[in-house]
């Protein structure tokens, strides 16, 4: 059954990523009609984050951060179908690192990267830094339930240097790859949210207490990483720039979760400047108040 969903819908994908831009988004216009105004695609969802975390805006601004949202969302997700053809020219027209001499100074301290990435404007794209880096690019990802769409999605990666790995896999690869003398880049997204156990850590993230990943964190510190933030805005429709933004040259010397707290801070300012960029279909906020009792 797998396969059978793999080849009855690979061929629309690669059809679509062939398109233009131009009419990609005048697709991705159609596709936000479709989902917002007729299937309402976790509208309750969306609109329940948006009035949570900004108590203080109007019904009628929440509608129009909303609707400028869900039209992002349709663009995202047919680029990410566009990364399937797009050529690294192209991709570094429209993915531009703004300053590269951080990233290649963080490389000079002969240690590995850890890159923190939040779900706002584009992480998919964002593998176009790899052209810019000397160090081995490896995406921490969860895989997907079809393992066909799986490898798919770690072979359009790996087009462009960068190597998915399970979360699983994550920790014996880096000490595979340090025993080997290779230096990596790490990039995590790691502002969802974890499951709720009793250990997790409870962080704020736009003004609420939520718990919070740290694994991207523990393994700095384990492991001996410099650890920085990807800060991705965007510019126009389908032109998006970056940042490296750097946390901590040594992750030891920080505090338990400051490193986690200092990520959290970097996102809700990107947040507070656009919020349409946010990926508000999660439940991010879905455990809060739950923080169990000491």
């Amino acid at each position: 059954m797998q396969f059978l969903i793999y080849i009855l819908v690979y061929p629309l994908l690669w059809i679509i990523s062939m398109l233009p831009f131009k009419l990609l988004y005048l697709f991705s216009d159609g596709l936000y009609l479709l989902l917002f105004h007729i299937i309402g695609y976790r509208k309750k969802v969306v609109t329940a984050n948006l009035k949570l975390v900004f108590p203080e805006k109007t019904n009628n601004e929440i509608n129009q951060i909303r609707k400028k949202f869900y039209k992002h969302l349709c663009d995202m997700f047919l680029e990410m179908i566009k990364t399937m053809s797009i050529s690294k020219e192209s991709l570094g027209k429209r993915f531009k690192l703004t300053n590269p001499e951080e990233i290649l100074r963080l490389e000079s301290l002969n240690k590995s990267v850890l890159l923190m990435y939040g779900h706002y404007a584009s992480w998919e794209w964002s593998l176009e830094i790899q052209n810019h880096v000397n160090f081995k690019g490896f995406g921490v990802y969860k895989k997907l339930a079809n393992k066909y769409f799986d490898k798919l999605v770690r072979d359009i990666r790996s087009k462009f240097k960068t190597t998915l790995i399970s979360t699983k896999e994550t920790i014996s690869i880096i000490n595979q790859n340090e025993a080997n003398g290779v230096k990596s880049i790490i990039a995590f997204l790691s502002d969802q949210s974890p499951r709720k156990t009793k250990d997790v850590y409870w962080g704020h993230f736009m003004g609420k207490e939520v718990p919070c990943f740290t694994g991207a964190e523990r393994l700095a510190k384990r492991l001996d990483l410099t650890t920085a933030y990807l800060k991705v805005t965007k510019v126009k429709r389908g032109f998006y720039e970056a940042e490296f933004i750097t946390l901590a040259e040594d992750a030891s010397l920080h505090k338990d979760y400051e490193l986690t707290d200092m990520f959290l801070r970097e996102v809700e300012k990107q947040i507070y400047n656009a919020p349409e960029y946010y990926f508000w279909t999660h439940k991010r906020w879905k455990h809060m108040d739950k923080k169990p009792k000491e």
